[in-house]
């Protein structure tokens, strides 16, 4: 039986990442999304709201943008994989267990300028430009008719396997 484990998340921050380095050098950031989804209830006819928290880790040059790109409050889009983490508690000596988010690549959502740390931040002089949160292997979003793209950051290298025929208006489900 085939498997997929594949988590797509958009959310706001919920608190600024933790930037942490292992001791062989790799960045890790660890950072919560909060999602809401909106129902009417049929019973009472009421607008329901729920809201779910999900811990997100992030690792390599992924874990260093949102170290210094992302903040609490600010909206991000996040593909990746769920990863379950077991221990045993020091202090009970029970089983623990929490359900997190291992981000494979995120990209920024809302306005250029929103969020972020000071000037440098997205959209900003030196910051990245909307696909900088994706991995280097994420395509570049598809150019709109008549839209202006904005200049490349210098340093990303162009998608190698990028479709050069692709047509901008086909349908695209997000």
């Amino acid at each position: 039986m085939a498997n997929l484990n594949r988590v797509f998340l958009m959310g706001n921050l919920t608190r600024d990442p933790e930037l942490r380095y292992t001791p062989s050098g790799t960045a890790v950031a660890q950072f919560g999304v909060a999602t809401n989804r909106r129902w009417k209830d049929k019973q009472s006819g009421e607008m329901r709201e729920e809201v779910t928290f999900v811990d997100v880790e992030v690792w390599g040059k992924q874990a260093e943008l949102a170290g210094q790109y992302l903040a609490k409050g600010r909206p991000v889009f996040i593909e990746g994989r769920l990863r379950l983490d077991q221990w045993d508690d020091r202090n009970t000596g029970q089983k623990r267990s929490r359900l997190k988010v291992v981000g494979e690549r995120f990209q920024f959502l809302g306005a250029r300028g929103e969020g972020g740390r000071g000037p440098g931040g997205p959209g900003g002089p030196g910051g990245p430009s909307g696909q900088a949160g994706a991995a280097p292997s994420a395509r570049p979003a598809p150019a709109r008719k008549g839209a202006e793209q904005p200049p490349a950051a210098p340093d990303e290298a162009p998608d190698a396997g990028a479709d050069e025929n692709f047509e901008a208006s086909e349908d695209i489900p997000f």
